[in-house]
């Protein structure tokens, strides 16, 4: 996974969980990793969560995953 963010955009990170406050309503994406050898426990919101293969170069292409998931039918 590849975080849409200036600082995390370089990084990589694995999916851990999907959260959802039912109280709120906010949603978040639980993920962790970071630059290689490190494994840092983190969260985002789901709009700025982008598949691996989204990368290109330096910029991102394709849709974030909320909104295009990746799920196989």
């Amino acid at each position: 996974m590849i975080i849409d963010s200036d600082k995390e955009r370089r990084n990589l990170y694995c999916f851990v969980a999907f959260v959802r406050n039912v109280a709120t309503g906010d949603e978040w994406v639980e993920v962790r990793g970071g630059r290689a050898g490190e494994l840092k426990d983190r969260s985002f919101r789901p709009e700025l969560i982008y598949p691996s293969s989204a990368r290109k170069g330096s910029k991102l292409v394709g849709s974030a995953l909320l909104d295009a998931p990746q799920l196989p039918f």
